[in-house]
């Protein structure tokens, strides 16, 4: 049976309830919102030394995603570049949003011995895609 959230309750005013709401439904996706098979494309992009050419190739891939995961995608990243602008206030920045949604919405099929620098490539994707934004999901 599909559950009823109550918006209204008090339990969502509470930032932290709704960011957690949010990273567990990503996580708890029969697939990460960037899915298995592009994982390794993604890594590789990221790794490119030329700031234009490494953007180029992440719009490439992102374009090739279902587009579900596209749409998805899209929204999602819009929402986080609003509270990325308002870092001042909330305290998170492009690097702090990388770090908390990386490794929830992308990561490799089995876990491997690299962890650590996985942590570190899914957190620069996430932060390359909301810093250029309008580059990477722009017309």
């Amino acid at each position: 049976p599909e559950e009823k959230l109550n918006l209204d309750d008090s339990q969502w005013e509470d930032i932290h309830v709704v960011t957690g709401a949010l990273k567990m439904f990503f996580r708890e996706l029969p697939e990460p919102l960037f899915p298995y098979c592009f994982f390794e494309q993604f890594v590789e992009a990221i790794k490119i030394q030329d700031n234009a050419t490494r953007i180029k190739s992440i719009r490439t891939l992102v374009k090739k995603l279902p587009r579900p995961n596209y749409d998805t995608m899209k929204i999602l990243f819009e929402h986080l570049k609003k509270i990325a602008a308002k870092e001042s206030v909330n305290l998170m920045s492009t690097q702090s949003l990388g770090i908390v949604f990386g490794p929830t919405l992308l990561r490799p099929e089995k876990e491997t011995g690299n962890m650590a620098v996985h942590m570190l490539y899914q957190n620069q994707i996430v932060e390359l895609m909301l810093s250029e934004y309008s580059k990477i999901f722009g017309s």
